[in-house]
């Protein structure tokens, strides 16, 4: 578990199936990361692949909670993606945040994917990490930027446009 000033992550446990469920079902949280809305079928299953990769890794997407209130706002960290993206994307852990509409423009992403990115270099090595924005997504970008992460290639993903970012060990 990581606390930060004003949240909490920690590994998913199988009761948040209802908060991932209502932010990934939001049309406008997943406006740039596939656009889809996922039933709760299909929440449930990405709740149980987040937990197979911890599983698998040792580290993967924490869940993220406002300490405040207690509530799940979203999930953050570093992962293996393996997207047929090609080598100098697939081979490096992947970064990726996504937050409930209620957290957006709090500047949640930026302090969740610090503390994930700051404990992953001290748990697995820091190494070269990547992560990929939709073009149009303004907000990621500038928290990617906070994060060390430049744009290196634009790529096709799913029918859509996507920049790949990395960030280079310290």
């Amino acid at each position: 578990m990581l606390d930060t000033e004003r949240l909490r992550l920690r590994p998913p446990q199988a009761d948040d199936l209802d908060a991932l469920h209502a932010w990934r079902s939001d049309p406008a949280v997943v406006r740039f990361v596939g656009g889809r809305t996922l039933d709760r079928e299909e929440a449930w299953q990405r709740l149980l692949r987040i937990a197979g990769h911890w599983s698998l890794f040792g580290h993967g997407l924490f869940m993220v909670e406002e300490k405040a209130s207690g509530a799940v706002i979203g999930e953050v960290g570093l992962f293996y993606g393996r997207r047929d993206l090609g080598p100098d994307f697939d081979a490096a852990p992947e970064i990726g945040w996504i937050l409930a509409a209620a957290a957006h423009g709090r500047g949640y992403a930026s302090e969740a994917a610090r503390a994930a990115q700051g404990w992953f270099a001290a748990t697995q090595g820091d190494r070269r990490c990547v992560c990929m924005i939709d073009p149009a997504h303004e907000a990621s970008f500038r928290v990617a930027s906070k994060l060390g992460y430049k744009s290196y290639r634009s790529t096709d993903y799913h029918g859509s446009s996507v920049t790949l970012l990395e960030r280079l060990p310290a």
